[in-house]
């Protein structure tokens, strides 16, 4: 079935999905090329899906419009300013500073990110921000571990923390739990990221992805799912610095 949703002036189309095991409620997803699709308990009346919908028409159309965002800002990168960059699935703009006395460095300053570097060229503004997303998400992981491990039973203490530079992961556990991260996680939506961060957490109690694993995640973070479809459609854009 395919419905219009209408938001102002504004109108976008959706699939419902009949599901099974759905029960109560609806689930939306803006899928990373803004598609809209819904899921809905097996007999749900046209109008109750109509109206649940409706209710979250600004969600929706917030989300279509931060891919959109993302989507017109994944060109190929020369590292010049006013390219925009991403952290914390925020935009920031370059500032690209040529001192050749001084040492290769990145600053985070009123939305800019102000690149102090001997010769300024693509190769210095991308190992300077490669080394300040390290820096970042090192901090960023471990403050965040740490707290959520607070709240996490089968946790006795924040698990070792590797950075791990990956072309496809986000992150992995190993038998042992130790937990590797990829930096350029750092580029994400806060919740984007804590989603990775609950998803290894979870791997300390099962090591696999048996139904206890997905019951964990569900308990802990009931919106995971919705946050893994977001990472997921932005990692092609954000594997790449």
């Amino acid at each position: 079935m395919r419905l219009t949703l209408r938001y102002g002036t504004r109108t976008t189309e959706y699939d419902v999905h009949e599901t099974e095991h759905l029960t109560a409620k609806l689930r939306i997803h803006v899928e990373p090329g803004g598609t809209l699709t819904v899921e809905a308990p097996v007999g749900t009346p046209e109008t109750k899906i109509r109206v649940g919908v409706q209710k979250r028409a600004r969600w929706i159309m917030e989300h279509i419009d931060r891919f959109e965002d993302y989507r017109r800002h994944a060109l190929a990168r020369d590292y010049s300013s006013g390219e925009t960059h991403f952290y914390l699935g925020r935009r920031y703009k370059l500032k690209i500073i040529t001192d050749p006395g001084a040492k290769r460095s990145l600053r985070l300053v009123a939305g800019r990110l102000d690149v102090t570097a001997p010769k300024g060229d693509a190769t210095d503004v991308r190992l300077a921000l490669r080394r300040w997303y390290r820096e970042r998400a090192l901090a960023y992981f471990t403050s965040r571990i740490t707290r959520m491990t607070a709240d996490l039973p089968w946790v006795e203490a924040a698990p070792p923390i590797k950075l791990l530079t990956m072309k496809r992961y986000w992150g992995s556990c190993s038998p042992k739990g130790a937990i590797t991260l990829n930096p350029m996680l750092i580029k994400a939506p806060a919740h984007c990221v804590e989603y990775v961060l609950l998803h290894e957490l979870c791997h300390l109690a099962e090591h696999n992805h048996s139904p206890r694993f997905y019951a964990l995640l569900d308990r802990h973070m009931p919106d995971w799912r919705a946050a893994k479809c977001e990472l997921d459609g932005l990692s092609e854009m954000l594997l790449t610095t």
